[in-house]
């Protein structure tokens, strides 16, 4: 069989790689970074990719979008495990696994930068010198809840700093008795300060002593016949005690006070999924979970793609660092390379001055054991109940895959829709998928252009394909919104630029859409039919779950998208001839 001579070229030129540690980036036709990998010995691995054996799907797709590649040498395999996240974050390349976190966890924050510090609820936070971190907490608005409780019982402020600032007398938190009035000298700092103790030592591992303090004022109050005082003290205890109690679950409580995250994984026919379980001052506080394809796990390292996954967690999230990581599952050198990789963040943070503690991986021992074995029994039963309720995003990519005939399943896609009313103001939307997810920092806006002639759809579409190819990175295949019409003008638009990339397009749904999220009611009753270039026949997407969530996420976000844009242009049109 005659080869390929872009593979002999590429063959020729990996031969002469040193063989020494380091990271590789693999470019297209269009010199964008596809890939980044790191390498033991460059040589060996980056020859690998371009000789005659075996590989997978993935693989071979990505090596038939190869045309060059650079390197980069490291001291060391620790060193290059770290170049190789700091590549990925900074090029974001298309066949590189992304972190996709499925929750975003509430914290309560303390930040002693600030006069008269107070209690935040905050979603995304960075650890710095002096601010003190509490949580992630599982449920939001009993957080909030504890939070308001805490604040009044220790009349502490919950204003902004600017408007503290610019108070001159108290407000009517004050009159209530529920804050001190710090903003105009009520209490003094020392005094203010212990508060802000007391609140916090119910998140420290303390909750018993705020409790206590809580429920002396109830019966001082219920002494002195203030009864409905004291029903106020008992409503707030019960807030307290109820959030303190639901922490201590089953397996969740630890005798030592130290924020520990549990790891485990299970590697599935098609699914990768690997579960953090989150304990926080020696509470069962909640968990994440991940899951990517298989074919995304490196063939010769699976474990060091899923350490490299980890390491980019926690890398991107300095939130969640914890002072422990508990895992079993990596081999020695896997292990070693990822305490590595950690001690590397401790080192930058501490460079940052900021205040991260230096984490240390362990194997499990004791209580640890138990909470373990949770772990892995929950990254298999998350497998499980996706697939068997097909709401796993591979399911719906990978049957798209088999209706376009692809080699591969697709993972960018783009999803277009053009807004325009009598010829004025057109506006299109551009919509990202990555992997089944939004890729929202990918979305784009197009103002187009009006012409005399009022709605020329090949013309607009015309316009809008040359404006995205200005863009670079095209996707794997484009959703158009409309039916067979607006489709084969898209697909004539794309022959006329010379590209071959697969089209589809999703007839609109007879059945409206109620309330935010998919229900299988609404699934068996919709009609969206998905249309495929060549078959006579729609797809009626309703016979896939998870294609249609996909596909129809994506119609209605770029109906969202390309509406607002529109009605601002409109707006502003009617405004200046008014």
């Amino acid at each position: 069989m005659e080869i390929d001579p872009r593979l002999l070229k590429l063959q020729d030129k990996a031969k002469t790689l040193p063989a020494t540690p380091g990271c590789y980036l693999m470019k297209n036709k269009q010199d964008e970074i596809i890939y980044v990998g790191k390498a033991i010995d460059l040589k060996s691995r980056v020859q690998s990719y371009f000789n005659q054996s075996a590989k997978n799907p993935k693989t071979l797709i990505l090596v038939s979008h190869i045309v060059d590649f650079d390197f980069m040498m490291t001291g060391s395999d620790a060193e290059a495990f770290v170049l190789e996240n700091n590549l990925i974050k900074k090029h974001r390349p298309k066949y590189n696994i992304r972190l996709k976190d499925d929750k975003s966890y509430p914290y309560i924050v303390i930040d002693h930068r600030e006069i008269f510090a107070r209690l935040q609820f905050i979603r995304k936070v960075k650890r710095e010198k002096k601010v003190e971190v509490f949580g992630p907490f599982v449920k939001g608005s009993q957080v909030f809840d504890v939070m308001r409780v805490l604040n009044q019982f220790f009349g502490l402020r919950d204003c902004s700093l600017t408007e503290f600032k610019k108070r001159k007398e108290p407000c009517l938190l004050f009159q209530m008795a529920q804050c001190s009035a710090p903003c105009v000298q009520k209490i003094s700092a020392m005094d203010y300060e212990k508060n802000v103790q007391y609140a916090s030592d119910f998140f420290r591992g303390q909750a018993k002593t705020t409790l206590r303090l809580v429920e002396d004022k109830m019966l001082q109050a219920s002494d002195a016949m203030e009864f409905e005082r004291a029903a106020f003290y008992r409503d707030q205890y019960k807030i307290l005690a109820d959030f303190h109690r639901e922490q201590h679950q089953k397996n969740a409580e630890l005798s030592q006070e130290k924020n520990v995250d549990i790891i485990a994984f299970y590697i599935g026919e098609e699914e990768v999924d690997l579960s953090l379980y989150l304990m926080r001052n020696g509470l069962l506080l909640g968990h994440k979970n991940f899951h990517f394809s298989t074919l995304d796990l490196d063939e010769q390292f699976p474990q060091e793609t899923l350490a490299h996954f980890l390491f980019q967690y926690y890398a991107e999230t300095y939130d969640a660092l914890p002072e422990q990581v508990i895992v079993d599952q990596f081999e020695v050198s896997v292990l070693e390379l990822l305490q590595a990789g950690f001690a590397s963040l401790h080192h930058h943070s501490h460079h940052q001055n900021s205040s991260h503690q230096k984490i240390e991986i362990k194997k499990p021992q004791g209580q640890f054991a138990s909470l373990l074995e949770l772990t892995k029994e929950h990254a298999f039963q998350s497998q499980k109940v996706r697939m068997l309720h097909d709401d796993s995003v591979f399911i719906g990519l990978n049957k798209l895959k088999d209706l376009l005939g692809l080699k591969t399943r697709p993972r960018v896609i783009e999803c277009y829709d053009i807004a325009i009313f009598q010829g004025k103001s057109p506006t299109a939307a551009q919509i990202v998928f990555h992997d089944g997810k939004a890729d929202k920092k990918n979305y784009r806006h197009y103002n187009l252009q009006e012409r005399p002639e009022g709605n020329n759809d090949f013309a607009m579409m015309q316009e809008l394909i040359e404006r995205r190819l200005d863009n670079g990175h095209l996707p794997d295949v484009f959703v158009v919104d409309g039916g067979f019409g607006q489709m084969s003008k898209f697909i004539a638009a794309l022959k006329e630029a010379k590209l071959n990339i697969p089209v589809v397009g999703i007839a609109k749904s007879k059945v409206k859409k109620s309330g935010k999220s998919f229900t299988d009611e609404h699934i068996k009753k919709s009609e969206e039919r998905l249309l495929i270039p060549g078959r006579a026949n729609p797809y009626f997407l309703s016979q896939n779950r998870s294609l249609f969530k996909i596909i129809v996420q994506m119609r209605d976000e770029a109906h969202r998208f390309s509406r607002r844009l529109h009605h601002k242009k409109e707006h502003q049109r009617l405004f200046k001839k008014n």
